[in-house]
């Protein structure tokens, strides 16, 4: 079958389960080597298996986004070993504690915002020189509806998430006379772990899967998808334009 990502590497975050598990074998089976970010060993593994089950191939990468030396360190190799990077999903996440602002503790707030903000800021800085350096590097950074709706109780999740899409927006608006292209996916309710976290007394069964969802996230990352600056909002099937009016 068809592979568009054929000769290509594409860099994911939170690869060990959920949505990273699934987008990094959905990468691996459009033609990507994937290079699969998480800390979880026995996650990274088991993925390693189902990608070489599908013919693809990956390299793993056991890291803390917490370890910003570590960020800078895997840009330096990957510009060693590959000379590009043509493929960023930012998908890793906390979901935090779901509790009255005041309650929540400092270090809560701290670790959410290290690893759903500053991490991400931290991959831009480390990777963009090998994105510029892909003839069609995308990078593709997940969101949530959390970040549009100030719902009590989500404080530090929503605020973190609100950050990721004004920084996503301003490096569109940075990179949009380059061959970069840079877009936010939210995927809405999906049956995940943290969903699960999130909403315990919801069926998982009425929720859309992964593996769907995976699907459209790999949309982005083709060479042919050439906007940037777009929000893909997966519940409705609906991209919408982030940019700001001239």
């Amino acid at each position: 079958m068809p592979q568009p990502l054929a000769d290509r590497i594409a860099l994911i975050t939170g690869a060990s389960r959920g949505i990273g598990h699934a987008t990094a074998l959905a990468l691996a089976r459009a033609g990507a080597h994937v290079v699969a970010i998480a800390r979880t060993v026995g996650g990274l593994e088991e993925l390693d298996d189902a990608i070489k089950a599908a013919g693809g191939s990956a390299t793993l990468v056991p890291l803390d986004l917490k370890d910003y030396d570590g960020i800078d360190r895997l840009g330096a190799s990957l510009n060693e070993r590959y000379g590009k990077l043509d493929v960023l999903v930012a998908n890793a996440g906390l979901l935090g504690a779901l509790s009255p602002m005041t309650h929540v503790e400092p270090k809560v707030f701290d670790d959410v915002m290290a690893v759903n903000v500053t991490a991400n800021y931290r991959l831009i800085r480390s990777l963009d020189p090998l994105l510029q350096k892909s003839d069609a590097g995308r990078a593709v950074f997940l969101t949530s509806g959390a970040a549009w709706v100030p719902m009590a109780y989500w404080g530090p999740y929503s605020v973190s998430k609100a950050a990721v899409e004004l920084m996503a927006r301003i490096y569109a608006a940075e990179t949009a006379t380059t061959k970069l292209r840079v877009n936010i996916f939210n995927p809405g309710p999906i049956r995940t772990r943290m969903r699960a976290t999130a909403m315990p007394g919801e069926d998982p069964m009425t929720l859309d899967t992964p593996e769907n969802c995976a699907e459209k996230i790999v949309d982005l990352c083709l060479p042919s998808y050439g906007e940037t600056g777009t929000l893909y909002n997966y519940r409705v099937k609906k991209f919408m334009s982030f940019n700001p009016p001239s």
